[in-house]
């Protein structure tokens, strides 16, 4: 009950900051202890008894009836640092709180002097909504911790990250401190032990640095720590790796001879190799080359002509036919007819576009196959290596897939990127997704988001893959869960259409960036001094962001061996 918890101070409204139906004031009781971010409640009227107004703190300030600083320091006789000051000054610490709820939907401004007191657990979730989500819906996030000592556990509303209410979570923050990666793991372990219908989500996970992601499957070296144990138990989750995982590891220029991927460490088991040949490429060229500038659309014009010469009509499948019939692989386009005159060896106009704008196209392309490559483009598949787009179309419920990217060139990066989305776009959205193999939702996460739909960017296939993902993924199924140093760094529809966003450490030149302009000023003041494992999160059912504590995830980290 509230009358049980001891009151922390009285509702204060002056003439010059007056309370609102966002905002009120509160003094502090002496010896009591308030931060930012802790959740309180006040009394407010109501026309039966009493309500609840909640909030949470933004600022404290300490005032005295000292005009100036010079009275201070006039009393202390004129800087005497030892002495007695010879006018005593009243003071006292006000915390300015934002309003989250009221129990009984009512926004009247706090009246003056009315108790204040930390809210406990019931009142928390009251506050931010929780106690309005059926139980079904309930995701943990991560941990509240309040000045007082109070816990209490943030659920989000898988309807507004999984769809169909809203979806997508973006996670932003420096690097290392922000812990973005771990958060992300966290977050999906979360959602596959608590979502409903969870034996019906699959999970595509990009490795992007090291082998971070390689041995999600392998418990942690010598266990969690008891503190990390009880803050998973807390949250009602069980700390466990992933099950039912299944690796996808590029292949290398190496790899004829040694048989190892192109990968910075080799998972326990379940791994497959996979590359790309010109007949996996011939209709995802535009996706290889979205990094290539072309303003005139001759690119996308050859890009186009080629897809035609080497697919068939009807079915759109791999056959070179015509012209087209002895390209087989990547040599034989880049230096054989159509694209080159074979009696003189340069470059040859190819339909509509011209043979300057071709032996561009033949610079461009041979320097991301063939001169700058890692290995993952050959001239034939072999049997033993997988085609990417058909392993991930191979996707089931209760599935995780990581497809490791970490040590490929950036346009190869975006290669596999946008590969993943085409196909999974294409499985729900063109296809359908009334097949009973399919996942009922389908998460990608995805670091460094940004390289992929960077805020600057005009237009490319792979930032049109990703707003089409990031518009219709909700009514799909299709979620993205990407994260980024900068999230000014995004593409703003991007950012725009998560429901969830989630703010790691970050610096005050990247706070001061119109993307965060959904932060109180104060809110962001303490963003830039968050701690290793802390997080804000701003969630689409919630009207103030909130700081959390999240466990470290359970499986086999780098470095942890």
């Amino acid at each position: 009950m509230a009358e049980e918890r001891p009151v922390i101070g009285l509702s204060s409204a002056t003439a010059s900051q007056p309370n609102t139906s966002e905002a009120f004031s509160f003094w502090l009781t002496p010896g009591v202890i308030v931060n930012p971010f802790d959740i309180v409640e006040a009394e407010q009227v109501a026309l039966e008894g009493t309500s609840r107004t909640f909030g949470i703190v933004t600022t404290l300030e300490h005032s005295t009836d000292a005009p100036t600083h010079l009275s201070n320091f006039i009393s202390n006789d004129f800087g005497q640092v030892s002495v007695e000051p010879n006018t005593v000054r009243q003071g006292t610490t006000v915390a300015h709180v934002a309003v989250l709820s009221n129990d009984r939907d009512i926004y009247m401004p706090v009246m003056n002097d009315r108790p204040v007191r930390f809210a406990d657990e019931a009142g928390i979730h009251t506050a931010l909504g929780i106690d309005q989500v059926p139980e079904r819906y309930r995701v943990p996030a991560g941990l509240i911790e309040m000045s007082n000592g109070t816990r209490a556990v943030v659920y989000l509303d898988s309807r507004y990250i999984l769809g169909p209410e809203g979806a997508h979570v973006n996670i932003t923050g420096i690097s290392g401190l922000a812990t973005k990666t771990s958060y992300a793991i966290f977050l999906i372990q979360s959602i596959l032990q608590k979502a409903e219908n969870r034996d019906r989500i699959g999970v595509i996970i990009l490795n992007v640095k090291h082998g971070d992601l390689l041995t999600i499957d392998q418990p942690s070296c010598g266990g969690l720590p008891p503190e990390q144990h009880e803050l998973w138990e807390t949250l009602g989750l069980t700390p466990q790796p992933f099950s039912n995982v299944r690796y996808l590891l590029p292949y290398g220029k190496d790899t004829p001879t040694t048989g190892r991927p192109n990968s910075f460490r080799i998972p326990e088991r379940n791994w497959f190799l996979y590359a790309y040949s010109l007949a996996d490429t011939y209709d995802k060229l535009d996706l290889l080359l979205s990094n290539i500038p072309d303003p005139w659309d001759t690119v996308g014009a050859l890009i186009g002509e080629i897809h035609q010469g080497l697919s068939d009509p009807r079915t759109g499948q791999w056959d070179p036919r015509g012209r087209w019939q002895n390209v087989t692989d990547w040599q034989s386009l880049l230096n054989g007819p159509p694209l080159v005159d074979p009696n003189t060896g340069q470059a040859q106009q190819v339909g509509d576009v011209r043979a300057v704008s071709v032996g561009r196209f033949r610079r461009l392309l041979r320097r991301i196959v063939q001169t700058r490559q890692t290995g993952i483009f050959v001239a034939q598949r072999p049997s033993n290596v997988k085609k990417l787009s058909e392993e991930i179309a191979r996707i089931r419920g209760g599935e995780t897939i990581v497809v490791d990217i970490a040590r490929l060139a950036d346009d190869e990066q975006t290669l596999v990127f946008g590969d993943i989305l085409r196909t999974i776009y294409a499985l729900y959205a063109e296809e359908g997704s009334e097949s009973e193999d399919l996942p009922e939702k389908v998460i990608i996460f995805v670091d460094e988001l940004n390289k992929y739909a960077p805020a600057r960017e005009k237009e490319s296939p792979i930032i049109e893959q990703v707003l089409d993902i990031a518009e219709r993924g909700r009514s799909l199924g299709v979620v993205l869960l990407g994260a980024e140093q900068f999230m000014s760094a995004v593409h703003e529809r991007v950012v725009g259409n998560c429901s969830t966003t989630v703010i790691g450490r970050s610096g005050s030149a990247e706070l001061s960036s119109p993307v965060y302009r959904f932060l109180d000023p104060a809110v962001k003041a303490n963003v830039s001094r968050l701690q290793k494992g802390e997080l804000v999160i701003s969630h689409a059912t919630f009207r103030q962001p909130v700081k959390i504590r999240f466990p470290r995830p359970a499986y086999l980290q780098e470095g942890s061996e």
